[in-house]
């Protein structure tokens, strides 16, 4: 089945046999030899986990459960690998699938009170009777940026980072924050640089683990590089044309460059 058509949901109704499965083992992927799902009634002797509601797909429910192992013929394909490699992966499936299960696991006892909670009758949220009090999935909000000097913008190397990729300045959003001043601030923090007019591009969910990350344009104002080591192990000034390896257009880092790059090349101005 191709799993091109899915149509986000949530239900109650526990699985049957017909429906099909997202099969997971930590962060990867169990994915058959055909697709990415499973027919429900081939993995009953895996799972380790309740099936837990994400839509349908082509008229059939889908779940997802985590598996004590991999079915017969399975291949285990990480969630990162799936999305920056992976031209078939049905991306916004997995990665709903990845954060959903995590919400499922961490919730299954009250944040407030410790006991078990159950389902909500009307929303995907898990309830608390005690307390009276729904628990949601978790959504961390990240901002993400390009920084513009004229013709050229910056691109940084994660200390982290397994792949050689360069990408962006980003972080998560702190409290009492907004957005344009998180932007400032990550930047300030990570690079030592000051940055203005800065404009909302777009947006992604990112399930690692569950993050929305929101794109800005900003343009440098001035300051010397000087990288907080902890995140960064590199960094520099590049033009268009003229970079290292970055992340596929496929991700939200990709796409804002390949933005940036254009507007570079068109001779677009900065504070537009």
């Amino acid at each position: 089945m191709i799993e091109t058509h899915w149509t986000p949901g949530w239900t109650t109704r526990p699985p049957e046999a017909s429906d099909r499965l997202l099969l997971v083992s930590g962060t990867d992927i169990l994915k058959p030899a055909e697709g990415w799902l499973h027919p429900l009634s081939s993995a009953q002797g895996v799972l380790m986990s309740e099936p837990v509601s994400l839509g349908q797909v082509g008229g059939q429910s889908v779940y997802v459960a985590s598996a004590s192992e991999a079915p017969a013929e399975a291949e285990a394909v990480n969630l990162r690998e799936a999305l920056l490699a992976r031209e078939d992966a049905p991306a916004e499936l997995l990665g709903t699938g990845l954060q959903v299960l995590q919400w499922w696991r961490d919730h299954r006892f009250c944040g407030r009170c410790g006991a078990p909670t159950g389902l909500h009758a009307r929303e995907r949220a898990k309830w608390c009777e005690t307390c009276q009090i729904p628990w949601y999935p978790r959504i961390a909000p990240c901002v993400i940026v390009v920084i513009r000097d004229g013709d050229r913008y910056l691109l940084a190397k994660n200390a982290r980072a397994r792949r050689p990729f360069y990408s962006l300045i980003a972080g998560f959003v702190e409290a009492g924050e907004n957005l344009e001043s998180a932007v400032a601030r990550e930047v300030l923090e990570e690079t030592g640089l000051t940055v203005g007019n800065i404009r909302y591009q777009g947006s992604q969910p990112w399930p690692f683990p569950h993050q929305l990350m929101m794109g800005f344009f900003a343009d440098y104002q001035g300051g010397t590089l000087r990288l907080q080591e902890d995140e960064l192990s590199d960094a520099g000034w590049f033009r268009p044309g003229d970079t290292p390896p970055v992340p596929p257009g496929t991700t939200i880092a990709g796409s804002l460059i390949q933005a940036m790059e254009r507007r570079i090349l068109s001779g677009a101005p900065d504070d537009e």
